[in-house]
């Protein structure tokens, strides 16, 4: 893919940093999958909020560093640069505690930021960016601005108790493509009333929510992709696990760019799992991709 034509995708929600036991590293997850997508080749675009503070301003050079572009963040002289307690278990999986009352919280829908909505070719969104009705109210009106051809992607991310289960109906009524892990599915099903196997599971929500695509991820167990009506698994890799920060992140990435190319479920989720099995031999969640990785997307051979 080249520059020119290159997808125009939109991580909406949270960025912050996640205060890891090796130091503080970028994270929030809409901020880890525009991220991705970039260096996959999108043209990605963060939108957000920061605090006029010396943690809000590294975010801004941070991600200039990365080479995504700043303008969709907006920056907040009252409310400090959202952070995250971060603990990691033996395998690297992390426990989250996430700080109140921050720039985030007060996310906005601007002119300049429903005008890029309404070019967007994907959209990813979650629930805990929408734990204040500010921000809340500003997740659907850029949601809507979207064009009605736009992937709207709705990667749960269920955190501590920042969620309900009103939020996930009224985010999978808005979505058109759903990503969750083995921990939510459970909580969904529960919530929606599903029966039957983690296939017949995604099925039912696909032919419920009028969803073009199911993403299941389970950990070292792989994960499952349906597509329409064919649906794909995928066995987990073995992997020398760093931590698995940004990993369900980076393979949304690759979902949506894959989903955009019109590529076959099976090529999509080879490529998912080659970009989150590599982000999860590095530490935190925004590791340079190799070259080799890079290159295929671009090439369209990922």
């Amino acid at each position: 893919m080249s520059t020119h034509d290159a997808f125009r995708c939109i991580g909406l929600g949270e960025v912050l940093w996640d205060l890891l036991p090796a130091g503080k590293q970028l994270g929030g997850a809409p901020a880890n999958f525009a991220y991705h997508a970039h260096a996959l080749g999108a043209e990605s675009l963060v939108v957000s909020r920061v605090g006029d503070d010396p943690l809000g301003h590294e975010i801004l050079d941070r991600l200039c560093g990365l080479g995504l572009r700043t303008d969709g963040i907006a920056v907040d002289a009252s409310a400090p640069t959202g952070t995250v307690g971060v603990s990691l278990d033996a395998n690297g999986a992390p426990t989250f505690t996430i700080h109140e009352n921050v720039a985030w919280d007060l996310l906005e829908a601007g002119e300049q930021v429903l005008h890029e909505a309404s070019r967007a070719d994907a959209v990813c969104f979650g629930t805990l960016a929408q734990r204040n009705p500010c921000a809340k109210a500003a997740v659907r009106a850029i949601l809507r601005a979207t064009p009605p051809a736009a992937l709207r992607i709705f990667d749960i991310n269920l955190r501590q108790h920042y969620w309900s289960p009103e939020l996930i109906l009224d985010s999978l009524e808005l979505a058109n493509v759903l990503k969750l892990n083995d921990e939510e599915l459970p909580v969904v099903a529960d919530l929606l009333g599903l029966s039957g196997d983690d296939r017949g599971r995604l099925h039912q929500l696909a032919a419920r929510f009028a969803l073009r695509a199911v993403a299941l991820t389970k950990g070292a167990d792989g994960s499952t992709l349906l597509v329409g009506d064919e649906l794909v698994c995928r066995p987990g890799s073995k992997l020398v696990v760093a931590d698995t920060v940004g990993a369900g992140d980076s393979y949304t990435a690759a979902l949506v760019l894959g989903l955009l190319a019109g590529h076959a479920p099976a090529r999509i989720i080879e490529a998912a799992h080659r970009v989150a099995d590599y982000v999860c031999t590095q530490h935190g969640a925004t590791p340079p991709l190799p070259p080799e990785i890079r290159t295929a997307s671009r090439a369209g051979q990922l």
